[in-house]
């Protein structure tokens, strides 16, 4: 199919909605939202097309409230997860050392988000490829105010979860979009590589400037400012119900 071979099968929402459905549909959302080896899992195009699909009858014969539904939990499910992971692990998690499947570069865009937005972070970063991945970890690991976590988990979840699907449904009402599926579906796949693609470029040019630079010792101590500076964005995030409180924190 013309769709495929644009791309790696795992990166092709449609291919994954053909082979394993609606199961497979929930089991990347929830590995996506909050196990780090789901960053790189294509989530937002795999929702849009899960929507267009049930909305022109292919492939999903379930209502759309369903798979909506289906879909926010599996969402507020993994999250869960990830925050509870990150509880565990606590501030190690910074001195990780980089694998195949984890990046401390990961680690440290999700940090900076949250501590720019607190616990707005669990809502904004769902819209973020590979930051909402690890915004509920970090959320775990600076230990924010379980109740706060919870109600922003939710709200995050709905409206990614339930909006991404039900705008792809939408546009599977347009009678251009029924008629030109597979050019969708091929535009997809293209928003699906992009961004891992650019992800993937710019980690080797800085693996690449650090060798050239020799400034891979100083990994370490970032890593110990970043997990400091979680811990108390998570305090501060806490000391209001909403979540809303947080500081700038310096990285030494």
């Amino acid at each position: 199919m013309t769709v495929q071979a644009l791309g790696p099968s795992w990166l092709d929402p449609d291919f994954l909605i053909q082979t394993f459905g609606l199961i497979g549909i929930l089991v990347i959302v929830f590995a996506e939202s909050g196990l780090l080896i789901g960053f790189f899992l294509p989530g937002d195009s795999l929702l849009f097309t899960a929507g267009l699909l049930v909305a022109t009858d292919q492939y999903l014969d379930y209502p759309l409230w369903l798979v909506c539904t289906l879909i926010v939990i599996s969402a507020v499910l993994g999250d869960q997860v990830g925050y509870m992971f990150g509880r565990k692990v606590g501030p190690a998690l910074f001195r990780r050392p980089d694998s195949r499947f984890f990046k401390q570069e990961n680690v440290e865009k999700a940090h900076d988000f949250f501590e720019k937005y607190g616990a707005k972070s669990l809502v904004l970063a769902r819209f973020v490829p590979i930051v909402r991945t690890f915004t509920p970890i970090i959320a775990g690991v600076s230990r924010m105010r379980y109740r706060t976590f919870v109600v922003f988990n939710v709200v995050g979840g709905v409206l990614w979860g339930a909006g991404v699907t039900l705008l792809g449904a939408m546009l599977g009402q347009i009678a251009w979009v029924r008629d030109n599926i597979e050019a969708m579906l091929v535009g997809i796949v293209l928003l699906s590589v992009t961004p891992i693609a650019v992800e993937i470029l710019r980690a080797r040019r800085a693996k690449k400037r650090g060798e050239n630079t020799g400034s891979s010792g100083s990994s370490g101590s970032s890593g110990g400012a970043a997990a400091a500076g979680a811990v108390d964005a998570g305090e501060a995030s806490s000391t209001t119900e909403n979540g809303g409180q947080r500081g700038r924190h310096a990285r030494r």
